[in-house]
C-alpha cells in the first residue's frame, strides 16, 4: 500500500514513476516517458516542468511531456521581485493547488471545496496560459525552487482527491529529477566556464598550453623556478611577494601544475576587488535568507577550490574581520556560510600574493600577526622586471608572438634597436607593461614592423642612433682630456639634485620632478652608480 487510499489504484504508477525519474539523466527524458505512463492511466493529459530562476527574475520550462497540440504556456515567463517572494512563501508550504482558467464557471465536485486548494489568485500568472485547469505543485531543491504543472483533461472540473492526492506524492520524484538535472547542467556550467577562463588565459599568455615554460624561467627567474620546484610538491601555504605585473599568478599557476592537486580546480580571488560588504559571502558563501538578496543557497570560493588550490590575490585588501575567518579554515579546514549553523569542511591549498609589505603592516595592526604567520611559511620574491633586464628580449619576442595571434597580424619580430630601446626603459609596470607596449608597437606597426619607440611614448629612436654614432667616432678620435665618463657626470648631477631636495626622491619636490625623470628610473641609476639617498637626507 502506498499511502493508504493509494495503493490500489495508483501504487504502481507511482512506483513506475519514481522509476523513470531515477532511470535518466536529462529532466526531458524522465518528463517524456512518466507522461507516457500518466496518461495511460490517470486523467492527466500532458505536464511541465518549470524553473524559478531567483537570478533572472523568471520561470523557465524545462521540460514538457505528451504535449499533444496542447500549448503549455511561455518557455520563459517573467516576474517581480515581489511576485517571486509570494511565489517562494507559498512554495515553502510544500502543498500543490488546482487552478482553471475560467474560474467562474469551476465546477467541483460536491464536498470537495475544502479537500483541493485553489492557486491564490496573487500566483494565476503562473498558469494563466493554460488552456485547460491543471494542479500546479512546488518542487523543493537543494539549491533552488521548481514547479510541477499537471494537466487534466476535460475543462472546468476539479480533480477527484484521489488524483489530487497522486498529484501530491508525484513532487518528490520530479523534485528528485529537477534536481539532479540543475546539478548537471550546473557542472556543465562550471566546466565551460573553466575551460573558457583557460582559453582566454592561453590568449593573453600566447601559449598553446598551460604546460609551457615560463619565460624567464632559465634566467631571471631561475632562484623563484628553484623555490616552486621546492614547494609544489606539499601542501604548505605559499606567499608570493611581487610588484604589481611582476607574474604572481603565472608562479602561483605554477605550483598548481607542479602539485598532486594539478587535477582539481585553481581558482584566482582579487581580494581588493571584492567590497568589504560581500567578502564573507563571495569567501565562505552564504545560505538562503542571510541577508536581503539571498534568495537561494551560494557556495563561496572556498568550497568551489575543494581539492585544489585557492589563490589569494592582494590578499593584504581583506578587512581584518574576514582574516579572523580565513584564520581559522588555515588551521582547521573548516568553515560556515553566512547565515548558516552548520559547519563545513574544506581541502584546499592557500597561496597568497600581495604587493605590500605585510610584515610593516603586521607592525602597524592593520594585518594580523597570526594570519601573517600562517600564509608566510614559504615566501617567494619576484624580482622586478628592471632588475633582470636579460629576460627582455625572450619576453619581447613571446609578447610580439601573442600580439600577431591575438590581432590577427603578420609576425614580426623586434629589432636590435627596439631591443635597445626597451632595455632601456624602467618597466614600472613590470612584465605586464612591457605586453601592453608591444601590443601597442604591433597595432600601430599594423604588421609591418613594431613601433616600440611610438608605443614608449618616444618620437623617434634617435638618441640610440647617435649614441650608437657617438660612440663609433670616439673611437677614432683621440681622447678629450677635459671630459668625463659619463657615469661620473651623471652621479654628479643625481648627487646635486638629492642636496637640494634633502634626500627625498618622490613628490613634486622631490629629485625625480627636479631632473624630470620617473622615480623608479632614479632609483635603478642610482643602484647602478652607487648613490645611497640616505646621506643628503636632512639632519634634525
Amino acid at each position: 500500500m502506498i499511502n493508504g487510499g493509494l495503493g490500489g489504484e495508483y501504487g504502481s504508477v507511482l512506483l513506475a514513476v519514481w522509476r523513470e525519474a531515477c532511470r535518466h539523466i536529462r529532466i526531458e527524458e524522465s518528463a517524456s516517458t512518466i507522461a507516457d505512463i500518466l496518461l495511460s492511466q490517470t486523467p492527466f493529459c500532458q505536464l511541465a516542468v518549470r524553473w524559478v530562476d531567483s537570478q533572472r527574475l523568471c520561470i523557465e520550462t524545462v521540460a514538457v511531456g505528451r504535449a499533444d497540440g496542447l500549448p503549455v504556456g511561455q518557455v520563459r515567463t517573467a516576474c517581480t521581485p515581489q511576485q517571486l517572494e509570494v511565489l517562494q512563501h507559498w512554495c515553502g508550504l510544500g502543498q500543490p493547488a488546482w487552478y482553471c482558467l475560467e474560474q467562474a464557471d469551476c465546477r467541483a465536485v460536491a464536498g470537495q471545496q475544502e479537500a483541493i486548494p485553489r492557486l491564490p489568485s496573487e500566483l494565476t500568472w503562473l498558469a494563466a496560459q493554460s488552456p485547460a485547469s491543471c494542479i500546479v505543485g512546488p518542487l523543493r531543491l537543494r539549491d533552488g525552487l521548481g514547479l510541477l504543472v499537471l494537466y487534466l483533461q476535460g475543462r472546468g472540473l476539479a480533480p477527484p482527491p484521489h488524483v489530487f492526492a497522486l498529484a501530491r506524492l508525484l513532487l518528490e520524484p520530479f523534485a528528485a529529477a529537477l534536481d539532479n538535472d540543475r546539478q548537471l547542467r550546473e557542472m556543465a556550467t562550471l566546466r565551460e566556464a573553466a575551460e573558457a577562463d583557460r582559453r582566454s588565459l592561453l590568449a593573453r599568455l600566447g601559449r598553446q598550453s598551460l604546460g609551457d615554460a615560463i619565460v624567464g624561467a632559465e634566467t631571471g627567474l631561475r632562484g623563484v623556478m628553484e623555490r616552486v620546484e621546492l614547494v609544489a610538491r606539499s601542501d604548505v601555504p605559499v606567499l608570493i611577494f611581487g610588484e604589481t605585473g611582476s607574474g604572481k599568478e603565472l608562479v602561483a599557476r605554477a605550483i598548481h601544475a607542479r602539485s598532486a592537486r594539478s587535477d582539481k580546480p585553481f581558482i584566482r580571488v582579487n581580494c581588493g576587488a571584492i567590497p568589504p560588504e560581500l567578502i564573507d559571502s563571495q569567501l565562505f558563501g552564504h545560505e538562503r535568507g542571510a541577508f536581503t538578496g539571498a534568495v537561494e543557497q551560494r557556495k563561496g570560493w572556498f568550497e568551489r577550490a575543494d581539492g585544489g588550490t585557492l589563490l589569494l590575490d592582494e590578499i593584504g585588501e581583506l578587512p581584518l574581520a574576514a582574516q579572523v575567518r580565513l584564520l581559522r579554515i588555515l588551521q582547521d579546514g573548516w568553515l560556515e556560510r553566512v547565515g548558516g549553523q552548520q559547519p563545513l569542511h574544506v581541502d584546499v591549498r592557500i597561496i597568497a600574493a600581495t604587493h605590500r609589505d605585510l610584515a610593516a603592516m603586521a607592525a602597524e595592526g592593520r594585518f594580523r600577526h597570526d594570519l601573517w604567520y600562517r600564509i608566510a611559511v614559504f615566501p617567494i620574491v619576484i624580482p622586478p622586471l628592471r632588475e633582470r633586464k636579460e629576460d627582455i628580449p625572450e619576453l619581447a619576442r613571446h609578447f610580439a608572438q601573442r600580439a600577431a595571434i591575438r590581432f590577427g597580424l603578420p609576425l614580426v619580430m623586434p629589432s636590435e634597436e627596439d631591443l635597445l630601446l626597451l632595455q632601456a626603459y624602467d618597466w614600472p609596470g613590470n612584465v605586464r607593461e612591457l605586453g601592453a607596449v608591444i601590443d601597442r608597437a604591433a597595432i600601430l606597426g599594423d604588421g609591418k614592423r613594431l613601433e616600440v619607440a611610438k608605443a614608449l611614448g618616444i618620437s623617434l629612436p634617435q638618441p640610440i642612433r647617435l649614441e650608437q654614432q657617438q660612440s663609433a667616432a670616439a673611437k677614432q678620435a683621440p681622447p678629450a682630456a677635459n671630459v668625463e665618463p659619463l657615469d661620473q657626470a651623471m652621479r654628479r648631477h643625481i648627487e646635486a639634485a638629492l642636496t637640494a631636495t634633502r634626500g627625498r626622491i618622490e613628490g613634486p619636490r622631490g629629485a625625480a620632478a627636479l631632473l624630470r625623470i620617473n622615480p623608479h628610473t632614479l632609483r635603478g641609476r642610482m643602484r647602478k652608480l652607487g648613490i645611497d639617498w640616505r646621506r643628503f637626507r636632512a639632519r634634525p
